[in-house]
């Protein structure tokens, strides 16, 4: 990747994981993209945010489960910022349900935006980023816990998982890597959604490190896969879960 000059996309940016990766990313230097699909007062919100400590951004919509919004997040932010190096698939959605009260619409969600949105990211960063650059996807660690009710959002990412396994050896010999980060249970508001206290405490009392991640953990992983560092590292899901599986 250049030295100079550097950017990078941020799916779902706006809030959560994705804002603190977006941050993480401009402070690291890289001109960055905070895209968002509707909250864009939120994700100006992390454009101020990234303005204020020094870094460059700014906020693009785009729909990640449509392919020809995600070519155009591509296209215009190629006109603003120059050629993509870091692309972070982290647009995701998550619904808890059992398989059997799983309605169609609801699968047909979670598909769109966790699997096809991801592809579709992959798709055109693979003939867009430029050669040595970076393909970052967010997975799960409940891939391997496997709650219940979480079916249909395990497959998504298992389904994101292999994606990334297989285009790390398609675009090897570009030097770009692509691998996924696998968070455990993070203190986000996607997290919190639905669930009890009594079940977050749960959630706490089987990691051993004794705690909830934070935004800041996964922005530090996001961080390294997207330096000059982890070059040697391609193909891999790196899980971050304070030791819960």
């Amino acid at each position: 990747m250049s030295s100079t000059q550097r950017t990078a996309i941020v799916t779902g940016a706006s809030r959560g994981i994705g804002a603190a990766l977006a941050q993480r990313l401009a402070a690291d230097g890289f001109q960055t993209v905070v895209n968002y699909v509707s909250n864009v007062a939120e994700a100006e919100d992390v454009v101020a945010t990234i303005k204020a400590a020094g870094g460059s951004a700014l906020a693009i919509q785009a729909d990640v489960s449509d392919a020809s919004a995600v070519e155009a997040l591509f296209l215009e932010t190629e006109a603003r910022f120059g050629a993509v190096d870091v692309l972070v698939n982290n647009a995701g959605i998550a619904k808890q349900s059992p398989l059997a009260d799983v309605t169609d619409q609801e699968f047909q969600q979670l598909i769109a935006v966790n699997l096809t949105g991801t592809f579709n990211g992959m798709r055109t960063g693979a003939k867009r980023i430029r050669n040595g650059g970076r393909i970052i996807n967010l997975s799960t660690s409940i891939i391997g816990h496997y709650q219940p009710g979480h079916g249909v959002y395990v497959a998504t990412k298992a389904a994101v998982e292999g994606l990334t396994h297989v285009l790390a050896k398609e675009l090897g010999d570009r030097s770009i890597t692509v691998n996924a980060v696998a968070p455990g249970p993070v203190e986000t508001e996607l997290l919190f959604a639905g669930r009890s206290s009594h079940i977050i405490q749960r959630l706490i009392d089987d990691i051993p490190l004794g705690r909830l991640g934070q935004p800041e953990d996964i922005a530090r992983i996001v961080s390294f896969l997207a330096s000059h560092d982890s070059g040697w590292i391609n193909g891999q899901i790196l899980k971050a879960n304070g030791g819960r599986n």
